[in-house]
């Protein structure tokens, strides 16, 4: 049931015409209650689309009532009439729910720079459908309203004691961090503060989705937006919340790596030793957004001379001649040079873990990413046709 697994909340995704495809691409998630908190995260892209304009506001005071996402159009790079746009969607929404237009939360996803009176109406009338359709069971079909180049719908449950957190995540191209990675919407029915959900929904996204690098691009549009209804009536012990909320985060973000576009392999990059925590981040994503470690994995070639290389240009703390390097469990690389030979590491499984050893402190990180293939170009040259 993802979003709706929860106490308190329904969901519904309807058709509104605004994909070719005919499918499902409005999508309502509403939180009844008794309490309406909510926190958000957004991309850090100084180029932000209407709907992220519209929501930072929706949020700076703690309060969420509904999140109305459309995929099919960004509605991004479309002035004015994109934003009145964004605003007539809540308002639609707040009309039909009965509550404050400034505590509905709208998210958009598709192509930039496109938006028309007929995409505007579209997407009133699907607010309009979904509304119509709410109910405990819609958490599927609005995790489904809410893709665009995935495969798969995106969900997650976590139970806590006595309370739960439900989640849905899209996100398939695009994906590298600003605070958030793609659109999410997460639910509660714990009782949390606005302040201990703000603080709690950074914590877990900064380790989570914030490590997500699959292919070094940010997006426009993208927000984690966390609802609280509280209807467990249960107030959870901040670090247990903390953990499940991270838990269910780490989940999704799992989810959208394996799904990311034409991807071959599904990469994990552990940093280990390093000085600090952001000197591992920065080593880790500087692998993770090399084209040529990227192309070489592709190729199912153990290229570790391209892992020291990435790692060469960051200004982290370390030896670059006193470094280990290890793929799918075989150290090829110690105190920057050769070790085991290339033939010994078998790259043909999807899961690729490559561990990087900085040897000069405790800290660690780890970032995710894809590797770089033929049908992630093709895909992505022909996104707009």
């Amino acid at each position: 049931m993802s979003v709706t697994a929860p106490q308190g909340f329904v969901a519904a995704g309807v058709v509104a015409g605004l994909k070719s495809t005919g499918k499902k691409d409005v999508a309502v998630v509403v939180n009844r209650g008794p309490r309406r908190v909510g926190a958000a995260v957004f991309t850090s892209n100084r180029a932000k689309a209407n709907p992220v304009l519209w929501s930072q506001d929706v949020v700076a005071d703690g309060t969420v009532a509904a999140v109305v996402l459309n995929s099919g159009g960004a509605n991004c790079f479309t002035g004015d009439f994109g934003f009145e746009t964004s605003r007539l969607t809540a308002q639609r929404a707040a009309e039909l729910l009965e509550v404050d237009a400034h505590d509905v939360v709208v998210c958009s996803t598709g192509l930039i720079g496109t938006g028309d009176e007929d995409f505007r109406q579209r997407v009133l009338h699907g607010v309009s459908e979904a509304t119509a359709q709410l109910s405990a069971d819609g958490g599927r079909a609005a995790a489904e309203a809410i893709m665009t180049t995935d495969t798969v719908a995106k969900t997650a449950v976590v139970q806590g004691a006595g309370w739960s957190i439900g989640g849905m995540a899209k996100g398939a191209g695009m994906l590298a961090p600003g605070l958030a990675t793609m659109l999410v919407v997460i639910t509660t029915d714990a009782v949390l503060e606005p302040e201990q959900a703000a603080e709690a929904l950074r914590a877990a996204t900064g380790v989570t989705f914030d490590r997500l690098d699959s292919d070094g691009c940010m997006s426009t549009n993208d927000q984690v937006t966390l609802m609280a209804s509280g209807a467990s009536g249960v107030v959870p012990d901040s670090d247990e919340f903390v953990a499940a909320l991270r838990e269910l985060s780490a989940d999704l973000a799992g989810q959208l790596q394996r799904d990311a576009e034409g991807a071959s392999h599904d990469i994990t990059i552990e940093v280990r030793g390093a000085a600090s925590e952001p000197d591992a981040v920065v080593v880790g994503r500087s692998v993770a957004r090399n084209n040529l470690f990227k192309a070489a994995i592709f190729g199912n070639d153990p290229n570790w001379g391209r892992v020291l290389a990435a790692i060469g240009t960051t200004d982290a703390e370390f030896d670059p001649y006193n470094v280990d390097v290890v793929m799918n469990g075989v150290r090829v690389c110690t105190a920057g040079g050769p070790d085991r030979p290339r033939e010994e590491v078998d790259l043909t499984p999807r899961a690729t873990h490559v561990i990087i050893d900085l040897l000069v402190g405790e800290h660690t990180a780890t970032i995710l990413t894809n590797d770089l293939t033929h049908d992630y170009v093709h895909e992505n040259s022909a996104y707009s046709s």
